[in-house]
């Protein structure tokens, strides 16, 4: 895997027909170009290959002569469109046996749920001379780890959670102790209610710093600040960042809601939790997508109580929203908002309720264009807030900004209680 100097180069290879033809997303490549960084791996190429055998082998073979690690998610089912190790084996010259050891653990899966294996699952139980299998605690393909003439191929299901697992607790570990170049360490830093510009000059000093780069970010979920830093190992890595972590730290304060892996409505939950407070949410264009998002989180039970998806103008004023201001207003307007998060915090006997209506599109409705959307949070001390809120990107899209901004308007709400009492 190289020289004590020489940088370790990688490539990923996606495979499966679906994924060429646009069926489904590759998640995984993204996934695990992500991780590389931080190992001291270079990647140089990315392919996506659908279940052909002879494009199969070209691209494996592509990547054996140019790459020291290959490493390639998906073709590892029982069908006979599922011919990653037939590939390999083409390659490498080697002949595939079935492996005693995992012939059984494969039999016991079955057995083990009530039902035989079916025969053509024994090609999972394959090895060939220069792999040996990774175990898939998730599901019944077991990865194979092949190593011969100084490279490496790591193969992986590609189905996504199986394959984050086998990385997490097997591919990553080995390839780090094996790492003998510099590492990529970083950290992110998420911020809400500031725009990209602004949060681009707030940081600009720390540019210059060296051995750091700080790149700014626009996510669904506000903007998010990167600093990397590259050393030879992690803990020199870690020595260069939490200066300028801590100095951003001090210049974004109460904008920054959290980091690395944390989500927003993980954020949202924590916020609830310390405040012992309870929330539930009354949904029109967004169809319960609020709620949906909201109990992603483990626990969301503990702050969470329900939710009313109101499609139906009758059922909004069913559900206590005073008809006569929707008959003043319109359905899609910031009062009907207002009314919609005091009406369930009302009905379902909540600390604070969240009101979400608007036109999610793509045709107008009460002469509102595609787009509009008003969210209101209504809480135990006066008057309900409200962020109106135009952005015609499409329906989808529309929807996931309107829980995007729900989330921040309930943020702002809390932590401006915390900050009156």
């Amino acid at each position: 895997m190289g020289g004590e100097t020489a940088r370790v180069k990688a490539e990923i290879i996606a495979i499966g027909t679906e994924i060429l033809l646009g069926e489904i997303v590759d998640t995984n490549s993204a996934y695990i170009a992500q991780q590389l960084p931080e190992l001291g791996i270079d990647l140089y190429f990315k392919s996506v290959v659908g279940d052909n055998m002879g494009r199969i082998k070209d691209t494996f073979q592509r990547a054996w002569d140019r790459s020291d690690i290959i490493i390639c998610t998906g073709g590892l089912g029982p069908t006979d469109d599922d011919m990653t190790r037939e590939g390999i084996a083409a390659i490498l010259g080697e002949k595939p046996e079935v492996d005693p050891e995992l012939e059984t653990r494969l039999r016991y899966f079955f057995e083990s749920r009530g039902y035989p294996m079916p025969e053509s699952n024994i090609k999972q139980a394959w090895l060939i001379p220069s792999s040996r299998a990774l175990p898939n605690p998730r599901g019944t393909a077991p990865g194979w780890w092949v190593e011969r003439d100084g490279r490496v191929i790591v193969c992986m299901p590609g189905v996504p959670p199986e394959m984050e697992t086998m990385w997490t607790e097997q591919v990553r570990p080995e390839l780090e102790r094996r790492s003998d170049g510099e590492v990529l360490v970083t950290r992110t830093i998420k911020t809400l209610g500031i725009g990209e510009g602004t949060v681009d000059e707030m940081a600009r000093p720390l540019y210059s710093t060296p051995g750091i780069g700080i790149g700014t970010y626009a996510r669904a979920d506000g903007v998010h600040l990167r600093i990397g830093a590259k050393a030879a190992t992690r803990e020199e890595a870690w020595h260069r960042i939490i200066p300028v972590e801590q100095e951003l730290d001090r210049i974004f304060g109460a904008a920054i809601w959290g980091k690395d892996e944390d989500t927003l409505e993980g954020h949202i939950r924590a916020l609830f939790d310390d405040r012992k407070t309870t929330l539930s949410t009354m949904e029109s264009c967004t169809g319960g997508l609020m709620a949906s998002t909201l109990t992603d989180v483990s626990g969301a039970a503990e702050y969470f109580r329900g939710g009313i998806v109101t499609y139906w103008t009758d059922l909004k004023i069913d559900s206590g929203v005073p008809a006569e201001v929707i008959e003043e207003f319109g359905v899609i307007s910031p009062e009907t908002a207002k009314a919609m998060a005091a009406a369930v915090r009302a009905r379902l006997g909540t600390d604070y309720g969240c009101g979400i209506t608007g036109v999610a599109g793509p045709d107008p409705q009460e002469g509102k264009a595609p787009g509009t959307v008003h969210v209101a949070v209504a809480g135990p001390d006066g008057e309900p807030s409200v962020i109106s809120m135009s952005m015609n990107s499409g329906r989808a899209a529309v929807k996931r900004r309107a829980v995007t901004t729900a989330m921040l308007l309930l943020r702002r709400t809390l932590l401006e209680a915390a900050t009156v009492r």
